[in-house]
């Protein structure tokens, strides 16, 4: 028996279960939930798509999804239909150039930080002992420190792998030679070097949705089959 042209696999990430691009009006986290693990859970059944995350993926999922009150039951089905995966960090194998390109990047980051406090800590001399209109109990420099917060973190962590979660989403892809799922940025541009397939959590619904909507299973089996030319 031909095995199914759309049998895939995938790497899930965290963000594709929180994002709201995905969410209906007026749909909650946990109907919207459901709603893709239903459709995951049809894919596999129907086409043998496969879904993956690893523990540390699922560890932090599960912990977001209990702080928002998802019930039991939700994070049962995603047990069921998402496998959980311990990437193969012995065995895969990363590129010396990829490791000397990200310490480059990482470099420039310090001095990009190193750059903002130094901004910050002359504007919080310049701004010493003001208080806000609106808040007596907050100085201008309050402000800037809150600022510094926000600059800082932009300069050392967007668009950067930053976490052993997104490390291992993009070891276990690469071992599965599955497709990346997921709306942040910097894994997708290492899953961009690593040479991965992905796909933004906001297109993955409407994949899934295309697929499914794929019925005729006869008529595509019998179009790349080749053992039924001429009959």
């Amino acid at each position: 028996m031909a095995e199914s042209p759309l049998k895939q696999r995938f790497v899930l990430d965290t963000s594709l279960f929180l994002t709201p691009e995905i969410r209906g009006e007026d749909e909650s986290l946990e109907e919207t939930c459901l709603r893709l693990l239903d459709d995951i859970a049809e894919a596999r059944l129907k086409h043998g798509i496969s879904c993956y995350m690893p523990p540390s993926i699922y560890e932090e999922l599960t912990t977001m999804l209990r702080d928002r009150d998802i019930s039991t039951e939700t994070i049962q089905k995603l047990n069921t239909w998402v496998i959980t995966k311990s990437p193969a960090h012995y065995e895969v194998m990363i590129p010396a150039e990829m490791v000397y390109e990200f310490i480059d990047e990482m470099s420039e980051r310090v001095n990009r930080g190193l750059r903002v406090s130094e901004k910050a800590v002359r504007k919080a001399e310049e701004k010493r002992d003001e208080t806000l209109e609106d808040h007596d109990h907050m100085t201008q420099v309050d402000r800037v420190i809150s600022e510094l917060r926000d600059e800082y973190r932009d300069a050392l962590r967007q668009g950067v792998l930053d976490s052993r979660e997104d490390f291992d989403l993009l070891i276990l892809a690469r071992e599965l030679d599955a497709g990346v799922v997921t709306e942040d940025q910097g894994i997708i541009n290492w899953a961009e070097d690593f040479g991965l397939r992905y796909l933004y959590g906001r297109d993955f619904p409407m994949l899934l949705s295309e697929y499914l909507s794929v019925t005729d299973r006869g008529r595509w089996r019998a179009e790349d089959d080749p053992s039924t030319d001429g009959e």
